[in-house]
């Protein structure tokens, strides 16, 4: 009896740690597995894309630090840096070139600071409760980067046997770049390795540039995480049209086309709408996708909000931060930047604010992470048309208890309609005007631009 009850007591002991240690895992995932916890940070989250060079006068890694109280009370969550790298020197476009041409992977641009600002930087972020994500080029280097010379075997070549270069088009070409061949294992595992400097260091993440597509195998990726997230837990957001599901996140870019063509009575606000159901119907609800109004490329080569969006530049970005997707803030949208920064020289950004939009980038902000109606991925809550007017999106939104309401006139037109859904009848204040409205079966009638958010 005595060995019978000492073989029971083992046995309780033995399932009650076994079971202990599957609770512990479920609580608490380790950081950087297969099982990633950083998205779900990232639901009620905003991006704020930073520009070291353009940001203020001095252009540096220190000037910028001094920004981030500022930005603490905006209330955006993730710092992404544009690349930080030396640039080649070889080709160079214009005086100062492109940050997508890295000289060197492991190291800072000496016009931006030394390895220690940036630590510095980097340091003080976490203090005060940002990530910090690292824009990555892995589909290229400067023509001047050391592997051209060490390891000229890692590059893709012409018919004539030279290393070639960045071609987007015939009249877009980028000279002042090496093509990588990824397929390679050498020149993906060169590449793993210079990454892990920098999450060694302690960054959050990166944003990949040509992320993925016909030139960069999502096996790369494949590869990068493995060796990689072990070490800390990170955000990989990819510069692709689509979920590649390998990825934590993705541009939409095709809303932010159809946005101009709206604004431009090229197409009815349905579209957008119609983009939502198709997107989340291809791709799922659990995909994170990146939505905006600008952001780097955007402002240098297509125009600043006001010349792309007009009169709806403030409609479309709400419209944004509710609809669909986690934002991104271009650094200096916030305060009305009305002007395309050089990309190649010295163009530093004005922070007066004329137009008095940073309380409204900052309520944007706070709506975004107190209702988790309108966070991103399967958070949020599924968008339910409510009106029955072309130019006119209006939905709902609803999630454990929270209910999030936009209507919005998306033309240069006054709009009537009639809201359709009865569930959401009844008396709300807005968001941004506190104005009260009473939602039944009568005429709605909305200005050009005007939009309404009701929270609830």
């Amino acid at each position: 009896m005595k060995f019978l009850s000492y073989l029971v007591l083992v046995m309780l002991l033995f399932f009650s740690c076994n079971k202990q240690s599957e609770t512990k895992v479920i609580e608490d995932p380790v950081p950087g597995t297969s099982k990633s916890v950083f998205p779900d940070k990232l639901h009620g989250s905003t991006i704020y894309e930073v520009n070291i060079r353009q940001f203020t006068p001095e252009g540096t890694f220190k000037a910028f630090s001094d920004h981030l109280p500022r930005l603490k009370d905006l209330g955006v969550d993730v710092l992404w840096l544009m690349p930080i790298h030396p640039i080649s020197e070889t080709n160079r476009k214009g005086t100062l070139g492109s940050y997508y041409a890295p000289k060197d992977y492991t190291a800072v641009n000496p016009e931006f600071g030394t390895i220690e600002d940036f630590k510095s930087l980097l340091d003080k972020a976490h203090e005060m409760g940002f990530y910090l994500i690292l824009d990555w080029v892995p589909n290229h280097t400067g023509r001047d980067h050391h592997w051209v010379k060490e390891h000229p075997e890692y590059y893709i070549r012409d018919k004539k046997g030279n290393i070639t270069y960045e071609a987007m088009s015939p009249t877009d070409v980028w000279w002042d770049t090496a093509l990588l061949d990824n397929s390679k294992p050498e020149t993906r595992q060169a590449m793993i390795e210079a990454m892990r400097f920098w999450v060694e260091l302690g960054i959050d993440g990166f944003r990949l540039d040509h992320g993925c597509g016909d030139k960069i195998p999502l096996y790369l990726w494949e590869e990068a995480r493995a060796a990689l997230d072990p070490l800390r837990d990170l955000f990989w957001l990819a510069e692709c049209g689509h979920e590649t599901f390998i990825l934590d996140g993705s541009y939409a870019d095709e809303f932010e086309t159809l946005m101009r063509e709206v604004a431009a009575g090229e197409e009815q606000a349905d579209a957008l709408s119609d983009w939502i159901d198709k997107d989340m119907f291809k791709y799922g609800r659990t995909a994170l996708r990146m939505t905006y109004t600008s952001n780097h490329d955007l402002n240098s080569w297509n125009g600043t909000v006001f010349e792309r969006l007009g009169d709806g530049h403030q409609a479309f970005a709400a419209f944004v931060f509710t609809s669909y997707g986690f934002p991104l803030i271009l650094g200096g949208q916030e305060v009305g930047m009305d002007k395309r920064l050089e990309f190649f020289e010295k163009d530093s950004i004005s922070w007066t604010d004329p137009k008095n939009l940073q309380p409204f980038y900052k309520a944007l902000v706070r709506l975004k992470k107190e209702n988790p109606a309108i966070w991103s991925g399967d958070a949020g809550g599924f968008p339910i048309s409510i009106e029955d007017n072309p130019n006119v999106v209006g939905f709902k939104r609803e999630v454990s208890g929270n209910k999030v309401i936009g209507i919005f006139n998306l033309s240069t037109e006054i709009q009537f309609f009639k809201v359709t859904n009865s569930d959401v009848y009844g008396v709300y204040s807005d968001y941004f005007s506190n104005k009260t409205y009473q939602i039944n079966d009568e005429i709605v009638e909305l200005n050009p631009w005007e939009f309404l958010v009701f929270v609830e």
